[in-house]
Formats: structure tokens, C-alpha cells, sequence
């Protein structure tokens, strides 16, 4: 890892907040300079420290009310490949994230619903139809808080 200090890290940590917010405005946060905190944002940004800026979006106001999470579990790994897995899940439009993992499943997925009947359809229609997929756990998700994570 890159040798941060800490006014990177103050700065990754602004950032992880409200990406949104322009590099005048995290400089004055941070007693820095508009240009400096820009070659600083630019410079973490070439290192691979920053990836990219994220939009959140409000699911519930965009009339999608149930986010499920399921545990995947392959029927047999040698007949049905990871990767075609892996393309078939990702063309759902529903799946908004598919991570691989070690464990009890072999893969984890968040998925977004309009309500439990649409979760249902989703499920029956699509993710129950997959290559090669087996044993499926669902769990809906009650409440989220987002965290920035160690900085």
C-alpha cells in the first residue's frame, strides 16, 4: 500500500463522506490550498488509492422497497464454469452485485425488488434458472448504515 499521510488519509476520509464535494472545499476543510488538495486528489487517484466517485442512489424513491442478499451455492463446479455463472447472473438487471467468496456459499448476491411478490418473480423466473446453480439462503434486508471503513 502507498505510504498515506494525514492529510491523504483526512482527505480519503472527506471524500468517502461526499465525494461530491469540490477540491476548494475539501482544502478549506483540510487548511490546504484548492491546487494542492487537487495534485493531492490527482496523485491518489494515479496511485490507485481513489478508484472512482460513487453515486448513491435512494432505491426506496426509485420504488424499489426490498434489497435480499443470497448465499449461492453451486450444484456441481465441474460441470458448469464459473465464468458462465458468473455472465448469466450478471445480465440480470435485478442483481446489483455478485461477489465471489469463500465459505458456506460460493457466491453472494444483492437483490434489488420493487416487493417481496417482485423479489419472487425474480427469483423463480431468473435466478432459480441459472447454469449450474444449487442451494440458495435469502436474507432480507431490514435496515443499512454506510461507513467509509478504516482510514
Amino acid at each position: 500500500m502507498n505510504d498515506l499521510d494525514d492529510i491523504d488519509r483526512a482527505l480519503v476520509k472527506a471524500l468517502s463522506e461526499d465525494a461530491s464535494q469540490s477540491a476548494g472545499a475539501l482544502g478549506r476543510q483540510l487548511g490546504l490550498s484548492q491546487p494542492a488538495t487537487w495534485r493531492r486528489i490527482k496523485r491518489l487517484t494515479s496511485d490507485g488509492v481513489l478508484t472512482g466517485r460513487r453515486l448513491d442512489l435512494d432505491r426506496e424513491k426509485l420504488g424499489f422497497g426490498v434489497t435480499v442478499f443470497l448465499g449461492v451455492k453451486l450444484a456441481t463446479k465441474g460441470r458448469v464454469s464459473l465464468e458462465d455463472f458468473e455472465r448469466a447472473v450478471t445480465a440480470i438487471p435485478e442483481v446489483q452485485r455478485v461477489e465471489h467468496v469463500l465459505g458456506m456459499y460460493d457466491y453472494r448476491l444483492r437483490v434489488t425488488a420493487r416487493d417481496i411478490a417482485d423479489f419472487e418473480r425474480v427469483l423463480r423466473r431468473r435466478i432459480m434458472t441459472l447454469p449450474g446453480i444449487g442451494d440458495v439462503e435469502a436474507n432480507v434486508l431490514l435496515s443499512e448504515e454506510r461507513r467509509p471503513g478504516p482510514i
